[in-house]
Parts: structure tokens; sequence; C-alpha cells
């Protein structure tokens, strides 16, 4: 039977018969837990194996991306308990020093296109940006994957999604994206796979890809696939993987729960108010609105190219006073690129904060969350009340984020 991408993946990796909403048991090639809910892996597993070795050491890790600085009691324990545990049992951890783990799996070489990814990380499926099955998944199901090497999964339907015409130049993936959750929200996706076609999604570039494929978690989709990439991005995902990026094509004939056009042509910057990801309106609507703070970072915009364009809206001009703009790079490979090209010398020019790689503001142990009363413009993927504190989160491109940031209100960068 013809079959769609995600279908071809799980058939892949189980002897079960792979159809939506068939239930099969999956073989799983890497998984992972971080120090939010590695802990809970670690007495899990204690608990119900003792010291029985995990089902293959090579291929379990531990990534540490949310409190990278140990700057709170609690994380700091709950890193050293993953630490100990990883002695024990001969497990490579990703330290504070590595950044997101996700974005850390694709750099070296782990994610690779039509294998399988599970962890305690709502946003795994940002690995299909590089045509792995990522999925997050509770402590419980992680710890049966450490022990056995497999989990069990519902395979989902899938939705064919073609872009049609280009979008302006000032727009961004982050603008591409925010404009998919205004017309997809969160119940087409719901529950299933998604395939993105048209040359708006196939020209993206790695980071682009990775900004679109990570919100697709905000659209409440399973994972999304861009099966066809541009050249550029073909030899960064292979430099990385270090063999040909050679990904599943959906089959002739595979059949889709729906299919849908979205036209982007002529798509202009977007942004998302409070207080979800899919209250999306483009910039010009709401430009004007002041914020006291901004955020560049998170495993959505947290890549070298996101951070480069940020710091060509920020060179030769300084951060407006009393506006704070805090930025994280997604991994140490991103922040050395960004010493290396002087990017990081931009910002501290502009009055910018530069932090450790890591989560940022999306994680309660690290720099980019908000107090009462505070409006801060954001490069991360949620802005539910209280996710990064008890202020408001506005969601926009990296773009976006430096020009408001210099302006102190919402503002195009081509209206500075």
């Amino acid at each position: 039977m013809a079959k769609t991408i995600i279908e071809k993946i799980i058939q892949k990796h189980t002897q079960d018969e792979v159809k939506p909403g068939q239930i099969v048991w999956m073989e799983l090639d890497l998984r992972t837990a971080r120090d939010f809910g590695g802990p809970n892996v670690v007495k899990n597993y204690e608990r119900e194996y003792d010291d029985e070795p995990v089902a293959d050491a090579a291929r379990t890790f531990f990534t540490f991306d949310l409190c990278t600085t140990g700057c709170l009691l609690r994380y700091a324990d709950n890193q050293q308990i993953c630490r100990l545990f990883a002695r024990k049992q001969g497990l490579k951890v990703y330290d504070v020093d590595w950044g997101i783990g996700t974005h850390v799996l694709i750099e070296e070489g782990l994610a690779k296109a039509n294998t399988t990814c599970v962890g305690t990380d709502s946003h795994m499926n940002l690995l299909g940006a590089v045509g792995c099955f990522g999925q997050g998944m509770g402590d419980v199901d992680i710890t049966f994957a450490f022990r056995t090497g497999r989990t069990w999964f519902e395979v989902p339907e899938t939705v064919k999604i073609k872009l049609i015409g280009q979008p302006d130049p000032s727009a961004s993936a982050k603008d591409i994206t925010l404009f998919l959750l205004r017309k997809l929200g969160t119940k087409v996706l719901a529950e299933k796979a998604a395939e993105f076609y048209g040359p708006a999604v196939e020209s993206l570039s790695l980071a682009g890809r990775i900004t679109l494929c990570s919100m697709i978690t905000e659209m409440a989709g399973i994972i999304g696939f861009i099966p066809q990439a541009n050249e550029a991005a073909r030899q960064e995902i292979e430099r990385f993987s270090g063999e040909p990026w050679l990904p599943f094509q959906a089959d002739s004939g595979a059949i889709y729960c729906q299919e849908i056009e979205i036209n982007v042509a002529g798509l202009t910057p977007q942004v998302a108010l409070p207080p979800s990801p899919a209250n999306v309106y483009d910039l010009k609507e709401v430009a004007g609105r002041p914020i006291n703070s901004g955020f560049i970072g998170s495993c959505t915009n947290g890549r070298f190219e996101d951070l480069e364009a940020a710091a060509r809206i920020l060179k030769g001009r300084r951060i407006k006073e009393g506006i704070i703009l805090r930025i994280v790079p997604a991994t140490r490979h991103v922040y050395d690129e960004c010493l290396q090209k002087g990017i990081i010398e931009i910002f501290r020019q502009s009055g910018a904060i530069v932090m450790n790689p890591g989560c940022g503001g999306c994680a309660e142990g690290h720099s980019g969350l908000t107090g009462r009363g505070e409006v801060q413009i954001s490069t991360g993927n949620r802005n539910f009340p209280g996710k990064q504190g008890k202020g408001e989160i506005i969601l926009a491109s990296p773009e976006v984020v430096a020009a408001s940031c210099v302006a102190g209100y919402l503002i195009s960068p081509e209206e500075l």
C-alpha cells in the first residue's frame, strides 16, 4: 500500500502493519532525557529495573539545556542525579556547555533522515527538519525506552500542505510559520503528521526548516516534514550527518486525510500576541505597541542565521534606553560561529546581553523570563500566560525583535 513519509519511517522500525490509527511497537534509534524529566527517568529506572543495563548505551543520552548554568538548586540536583546514573550506565551526557539537546543531536550527526528519536522534550519533533521522526514523551515512556530501546505508537494520519506563491523579501521563516499558525490554528494538524511542499518551504535554510518544524508542536501536530531541500540546506545537513541526505519521499498514491493549499504570496512580517501562538496578526496591524524587553533564541530561532539576521539590524545602532535584549545561542557550535564572525561584538556594542547556549527564556532556569507587567517581544515558540513569567510575550522573528528593541515598540526593520 502506498505510504506517507511518517508511515514509511515507522514501517522501517516495526514488524507490525502500518496504517493510520494502528498501534505498533516501534524500534528507536535514539532515546534522550534532559535536565527536566531526566531525574524522574532515573528514579523510575532504578525503581523498576534496578541495575539492569539500558538497551544500548551508545544510543542513549542525557542533554542538559533548560538550566545550563545550574543556577537553581533543584536543577543542580537534577543534573547531578542524571550524571551519576550516566556514569554507572556508560551513557554520554551532553552537559550544560553544549546547548539545546535537539540541535546538538543534529550537529553531532546522531539525528539522521529516516531514523527515530524520543526524548523528554515537547519540541523533539523539530528533528523533522532533517527527516528524523522525533517525538517528545513523558518520563515513564522514556524510562521504558531506555530499558528496551522501543516504544508503542499510534500511527498518525497525514495532512499534505502546499504553499503557493513567494513571501515578500521582508518575511522570514518565522513569519511563514506564524502565518501557518494563523491559518491552521490548533485543530487542523491536531495529532497528525504534516508534509510541506512548495517553493516557499523548499527554499528554506536548515535554520528555517528548524523554525517551521519546531512549531508543529504549537499547531498541536505530531511532526512535520519538508521532503525537498535547496542545495545549501542539503549540504549543511550532510556536513553534520557525514552522509548523503536521502530522506523518504511519500509514495505516489499515498493517502492523506486532508490536502491544503495556502497562499503566502506577498507575505509580510507577522507577530503572535498573547494569549496564544495562534493569535497572529500582520505586524503592520499592531505596530507601535510599546515593549519592555526582547529575547532572541530558543529551539525555534537560536541558530547562527537567526542571530546573524538580528545582528544586521543592530549593527551601528543602540538598544533603546530602558529596554533589555537578551540573546541566547542554541548551541556552542552556534556561539563559536558568532564569535568567529564578529556577531557577539555587534551585540555587545548594541547593548544586548549574550548568554551561554541553551533554551533561554522558555525554561525557568535561564535568561529571558518576564516580571509582572513586562511586555517582551520574543523569538520563542509559546506565549501562553505564565510560560516565561508573569509578563506578556509577543512572538516574532529575530529581525522584528531586534528592530523593536531599538525603537522601544513593535516595528518592522524597514521602518527603522
